[in-house]
């Protein structure tokens, strides 16, 4: 296997958090965790926001994203906070028409769905437009201590391009793969702007306190490992060298874990791992010289305690107390999720 990404120095007022330390294999004195989508619809705190302002207005306001994922981070007593923000507000200033509409989630407008498309997809050559985001990263740096780290994030290229060219969520993903397929030329060079864009957001982000960057690709499980590698890999690889020179990098991918081994030549420092493999086997995939994070079934928190108990327990044994776990759900809390459960899980890691 290659070895293993050259982990950049980190500040020492933040380096000795349990989170940092995980990230970069070393001993803890117990397994940290956090959630992703853990300042969601699950929480009556959040929803009480949501009936005041619309999912955007949120997004694009520092001060609510801020106070948002704050008192998550003090409810939930969780080991890192990521901000609160969306992996598609990138795509405005690149010339996406998006709206999040009532009861059918993301839109795009303005579909890219033929090769001469991609010339209007612009070039993302400065983070301005996106600074509110970087005001987001800010105001929750300043509102938390040095032992909770704040994690930003991007969509991957191909998830981001999956969403401009679909026009917003799918489950084939028919006009991605007929584009990738057709016009190979033009799919490279709508994935190079992207992946370019997404470098300058993640190092924005870097910039304005955060100390873990994570990649999300929420959608390449649709692909086999020789697309991926054929289609994706060095564009994600693109997406993540910059900020890998900086700070820990999570790369995350869901639906398919016959791709681990390819994220993990993509690059990151810790590879996300979903709930359809065992974690002891996704982490052989990965390879141990890499951090893993995961990896409970998001749907077990929506049974009894007990049972979250139970589960949450075999992730941990599975892991074996080897360094460089990092406890986290399969994919994002679930609307209908109980607090209580969520309670009991971060209370039953902590106590392992």
């Amino acid at each position: 296997m290659n070895a293993p990404p050259t982990s950049p120095a980190p500040s020492d007022r933040y380096s000795h958090s349990l989170m940092m330390r995980a990230c970069r294999l070393e001993p803890v004195e117990r397994t940290p965790v956090w959630l992703m989508r853990q300042a969601g619809r699950y929480l009556p705190e959040y929803r009480a926001v949501r009936e005041k302002v619309g999912f955007m207005e949120l997004c694009k306001s520092p001060r609510l994203s801020a106070e948002v994922m704050l008192a998550t981070v003090q409810r939930l007593g969780v080991d890192a906070a990521i901000i609160f923000s969306d992996l598609l507000p990138i795509l405005e200033p690149m010339g996406l028409d998006l709206e999040f509409a009532a009861g059918e989630g993301p839109v795009i407008h303005n579909p890219v769905r033929e090769a001469a498309d991609v010339h209007r997809v612009r070039e993302l050559d400065d983070v301005g437009r996106l600074g509110y985001v970087m005001d987001v990263v800010r105001a929750t740096r300043a509102g938390l201590d040095d032992s909770i780290p704040v994690i930003g994030f991007a969509g991957a290229p191909f998830t981001l391009a999956g969403y401009c060219i679909e026009g917003g969520t799918s489950k084939a993903w028919l006009h991605t793969k007929m584009l990738m397929y057709r016009h190979e030329s033009a799919w490279h060079d709508l994935m190079a702007r992207i992946a370019r864009a997404v470098s300058r957001y993640l190092v924005a982000q870097l910039d304005a306190g955060a100390q873990i960057v994570q990649l999300f690709d929420s959608w390449v499980g649709c692909l086999g490992p020789d697309d991926y590698r054929r289609y994706v890999l060095p564009h994600s690889r693109a997406a993540i060298a910059e900020a890998a020179k900086r700070a820990p990098v999570i790369h995350f991918a869901t639906g398919n874990p016959a791709l681990l081994p390819l994220l993990r030549e993509a690059g990151g420092s810790v590879i996300g791992i979903d709930w359809r493999i065992d974690l002891d086997a996704g982490w052989n995939l990965v390879g141990h010289d890499r951090a893993v994070q995961g990896n409970l079934e998001p749907v077990v928190l929506l049974a009894d305690r007990d049972t979250v108990r139970r589960r949450t327990r075999e992730v941990l044994d599975r892991a074996g107390g080897r360094p460089g776990h990092i406890f986290n759900l399969g994919h994002g809390v679930l609307p209908q999720t109980p607090v209580e459960n969520v309670l009991e899980l971060i209370a039953t890691v902590k106590g392992a």
